[in-house]
């Protein structure tokens, strides 16, 4: 007998093979592109096969924006019936589940075929707040159980809204709880995990900081029992065994399918696991799946004509051609998008990132598609009281982003900052001080000019900023903020501020004032 166990991950809304950047493309992810292999193997074996829907589908693109934000129009089921059309055995929630609300939640979850599994995330009864904790699945005389994780560190970036009451426990110590009670009652056991890898997979060096956000490596090590592990969030690409268990992360937006192959053996008590095995399928030559597809087609076909929305012209150039050089200089169009978190939180200090190499800026007529493919997070904006520490520290935290190449002249990016997730978001840009980092020093001494209004910051100086709502409570390691800094916030979404700042001023200038510095070499005052 052979049981196949297949997974796709943080799919973030991508249906169609298109990152929206222009109409009718073919690029190589997708889940209309998934569904085809997925359907594909399970018409080709006779042996059961297990489908895995491991969280972080219901945010992440232009469609699903649209859809959380039309919904008198549209309703979220639209996009959860491509889920059911691929037939999932079961679901996780992601963290970006959270992103739109409790409710808008509930009307997905209520929409959805399939049970969603999440055994640590609980309400004030201590029990799991949504769904289930686990499930168990008998096909063809196999009794498969599958334990659903979600990564534990989601109050770190959510806003306090959308999990209030909720309780967020480790995936170990949860896991050590439920595995042996599974075992007891299947011949396999499955962990679908939210999360992924805090260390290297061959010599269990970290990889990152062990906050407890990534906790694959610590449940694999402490937790024996797990027949299988499937993951996700970090968005690699991950086929392989760890302490002789298969594991497998698909990437992200659909590019692969994860499988994991058992051949079982029937015995006395029930089947056996004999031989393991770990791959992953990628989808980019596949055709999409038509009734996927044509299931989508109307919600797509009113996204792509709400894309093409003209809202302003730019006077000058806001193109990115190089988003490295765009963090070491001063773009226009990260001066502008600091130009709309200022108008709309009335503070004139403020921080913001290039979130990823595939936003372009904008062309000289801006269409709601330049908005929604340059600015990807559906941020809501947070003001903070800081000191001149905090904002420093702030600042030492941006510097560590970059690192001096081997000639010890030539900027280059941290790995940690690029492996083994892209990091790019966690960069931040700051308007409205003058600063100056210094990569040939040591991090953490690397901010070697600070001034507010042209006077040098003092460590007890109290300021306002305005920075997206995931840094204000923390996300990405900086520390020196938290929620009780916040004094207010603007609760509308970025990319709904910066159509509205547009509506405004519908003509704009390119401008930068280049008020910091990124230098190899101290700079001589």
């Amino acid at each position: 007998m052979k049981l196949t166990i297949l997974a796709t991950s943080d799919m973030h809304g991508y249906i169609y093979p298109t990152n929206f950047g222009s109409t009718n493309q073919n690029q190589p992810f997708g889940a209309a592109k998934a569904a085809t292999v997925i359907e594909r193997i399970q018409q080709e074996t006779k042996n059961p096969v297990i489908t895995i829907e491991n969280g972080d589908f219901i945010q992440g693109s232009p469609l699903s924006f649209f859809l959380a934000k039309q919904l008198e129009d549209f309703k979220p089921s639209e996009l959860m019936n491509v889920l059911n059309l691929i037939q999932y055995d079961v679901g996780l929630l992601g963290n970006h589940e959270f992103n739109y609300g409790l409710n808008y939640l509930k009307m997905m979850e209520d929409a959805c075929n399939h049970p969603i599994l999440c055994a640590n995330i609980l309400g004030q009864d201590g029990k799991p707040f949504y769904g289930k904790a686990y499930e168990i699945i008998e096909k063809q005389g196999v009794k498969i159980a599958i334990l659903g994780l979600t990564t534990q560190f989601i109050p770190h970036w959510e806003h306090p809204d959308h999990i209030k009451g909720l309780t967020f426990r480790s995936i170990v110590d949860t896991a050590k709880e439920y595995i042996p009670l599974l075992k007891e009652q299947a011949d396999v056991v499955i962990v679908s995990y939210h999360g992924g890898f805090e260390r290297d997979l061959e010599s269990g060096a970290p990889t990152e900081r062990l906050t407890g956000e990534n906790e694959g490596y610590q449940l694999l090590q402490e937790v024996s029992g797990i027949d299988a592990l499937v993951t996700g969030h970090q968005h690699r690409t991950l086929a392989q065994k760890v302490n002789g268990v298969p594991i497998i992360q698909p990437g992200f937006r659909g590019e692969f399918v994860g499988q994991i192959t058992l051949r079982l053996e029937q015995v006395e008590q029930g089947w056996v696991i004999t031989t393991s095995e770990a791959e992953l399928i990628p989808t980019g030559n596949e055709v999409v799946a038509p009734r996927v597809a044509q299931a989508i087609h109307p919600v797509a076909a009113a996204v792509e004509k709400w894309l093409d929305q003209p809202l302003g012209r730019v006077e000058g150039s806001m193109k990115i051609e190089d988003p490295d050089q765009a963090r070491i200089t001063e773009h226009p169009y990260i001066e502008f998008i600091q130009k709309v978190q200022m108008d709309a939180c009335g503070v004139d200090i403020s921080g913001t990132a290039l979130f990823n190499n595939e936003g372009k800026g904008f062309n000289e007529i801006i269409t709601m598609r330049d908005v929604v493919t340059n600015y990807v997070y559906p941020n809501t904006l947070a003001v903070l009281k800081v000191s001149g520490a905090d904002l420093k520290a702030a600042l030492e935290r941006c510097a560590s982003f970059f690192k001096l190449e081997e000639d010890g002249k030539t900027l280059g990016i941290n790995s940690l900052f690029i492996n083994p997730k892209p990091q790019y978001y966690n960069y931040d840009m700051y308007e409205g001080i003058e600063y100056t980092l210094d990569i040939s020093k040591p991090i953490g001494e690397r901010v070697t000019k600070l001034n507010y209004h042209k006077k040098n910051v003092q460590s007890e100086d109290t300021l306002e900023i305005v920075i997206n709502q995931y840094r204000a409570v923390g996300g990405g390691d900086y520390l020196m903020f938290s929620a009780d800094k916040i004094i207010r916030e603007v609760q509308i979404d970025m990319t709904e501020l910066i159509a509205n700042y547009l509506q405004r001023h519908p003509v704009i200038e390119a401008t930068v004032n280049h008020n910091f510095s990124v230098v190899t070499i101290p700079e001589i005052e």
